[in-house]
């Protein structure tokens, strides 16, 4: 293959390659950035449940909602705006934007002074947060190999669990030490803020937005750099189609509008059950009689279950495709959390805990292998941001629902109400796309922009 010279695209060539080291700096950049958002939400279920059983400011359970939705609220907006933002200035800038804004603002949450104080920092911290996500998964797949790229994606999106994880432990070993454990937790979480720096300027361009933008000579240099650290040799590329002209309503034109339904619809029922579920699980194991050690430390263990979630996940996206696996995840989960529903001593509550985090962070892995896939290259970070923007909007309700359902019919009405949510995203999956293995933009023929098809 090094001595071809008949030409191809910049994205073909990006395609042919190997998985190299430039690969896997660019999966471990971002991965940590993903990491560390991952750590800070997971910390808010943590000093959720330290301010409830401690009596700080006197937040009841329906005010501890409140902090995790006012979150939500922050990501819903993030999430779209950084979309837009990362196909108009790009997805490094954006990423490293977004790193630094939620990384300065956790810490100053750990500064907050009252209910008040800390619900501000908190949305603040959501718009951070928002963006990152659907920016980063976009970048990573415009640079992985077609045949490799969902198992890539979700590598990247296994960084959520030692995210996760992380937070476990920091809520296991620092949060329940004193009545300030909770701020030492969040100031934890403005690491952030100083591997923006790293970002910025150690991350590459997505070669398919320099070309869109006409930076051509920024995007040859990009792919020579992944060619080279594959010792293949650079062939000529045809210049760039010129890019069409989109805008957000594209998404819900003739062309697009089943897709991007089905597509929000898995976002938000996935949203509402996971987000329910694991922001509320160390105070649901409070109530339900665990110390506050006892319940952080089942939380930790649940977390751990989802690392093994993940790898076989990346296994089954590329072996047996993202729509089915996404699809059997789900309905795992909905498994899952049926289970949960009816656990009744410690032991089936840890085992179906663990259960339900297996399938959930496995379903998560495939939706985000599969959602940067569904839009061509002028519209995919508009639309994997609006599709986890109108998912947040689940996000913020959950928190909110729980301690009525709670009060409704206890902790299995909670998790039966999951169950269904799940069972409705596995339905809707099987209406999305399947592009194991071809090009991104091997779609584009039949889920061109209409802005396109008009010029």
């Amino acid at each position: 293959m090094s001595g071809t010279t008949s030409p191809l695209t910049r994205a073909e060539r990006l395609d042919r390659l190997p998985f190299t080291r430039a690969h896997g700096r660019l999966l471990g950049g971002s991965g940590l950035g993903w990491a560390l958002d991952a750590m800070d939400v997971g910390l808010v279920s943590f000093v959720i449940a330290a301010l409830i059983a401690q009596e700080q400011w006197g937040v009841t359970a329906t005010e501890g909602s409140w902090i995790a939705s006012i979150g939500f609220v922050g990501m819903a907006l993030g999430a779209t705006l950084g979309g837009l933002l990362a196909d108009r200035i790009g997805r490094r800038q954006v990423f490293a934007l977004t790193l630094l804004v939620f990384g300065l603002a956790t810490g100053a949450a750990a500064l907050s002074w009252s209910l008040g104080a800390l619900l501000v920092f908190r949305f603040v911290i959501g718009l951070g947060l928002g963006a990152e996500l659907p920016v980063a998964s976009t970048l990573v797949s415009e640079y992985a190999p077609a045949r490799l790229r969902g198992r890539v994606v979700v590598a990247l999106e296994a960084f959520w669990a030692v995210g996760w994880t992380l937070a476990a432990l920091i809520g296991y070993l620092v949060v329940p030490g004193s009545d300030d454990g909770w701020r030492w937790a969040l100031a934890l979480g403005a690491v952030p803020a100083v591997y923006a720096v790293v970002v910025r300027w150690g991350l590459p361009e997505s070669v398919r937005f320099l070309e869109l933008r006409g930076r051509t000579d920024e995007a040859e240099a990009a792919v020579r750099r992944f060619e080279s650290a594959a010792g293949i040799a650079a062939v000529p590329s045809p210049p760039p189609s010129p890019a069409p002209a989109s805008r957000p309503g594209d998404l819900w034109t003739a062309a697009l509008r089943g897709r991007t339904a089905a597509l929000w619809a898995v976002w938000f029922c996935i949203n509402f059950s996971y987000y329910g579920a694991f922001i509320w699980l160390p105070a649901l194991l409070f109530d339900s009689g665990l110390e506050l050690v006892r319940s952080f430390e089942y939380t930790l263990w649940i977390t751990l279950a989802q690392l093994p979630g993940y790898a076989v996940a990346a296994w089954l996206v590329e072996a047996w495709g993202r729509r089915p696996t996404l699809a059997l995840f789900l309905l795992g989960s909905a498994v899952g959390a049926g289970l949960f529903a009816t656990a009744g001593t410690p032991t089936t509550v840890l085992l179906t805990g663990m259960v339900l985090s297996f399938c959930n962070l496995g379903a998560w892995g495939a939706l985000y292998a599969l959602t940067p896939e569904v839009y061509p290259t002028a519209l995919r970070a508009t639309g994997a941001g609006a599709a986890a923007g109108f998912g947040r909007l689940a996000s913020i309700a959950a928190p909110l629902c729980v301690p009525f359902l709670v009060d409704g019919g206890g902790t299995g009405l909670v998790f039966a109400t999951f169950a269904v949510f799940f069972v409705v995203a596995a339905i809707a999956a099987l209406a999305l796309p399947e592009l194991r293995g071809r090009s991104l933009d091997a779609d584009a023929s039949r889920a061109q922009t209409p802005s396109a098809l008009r010029g």
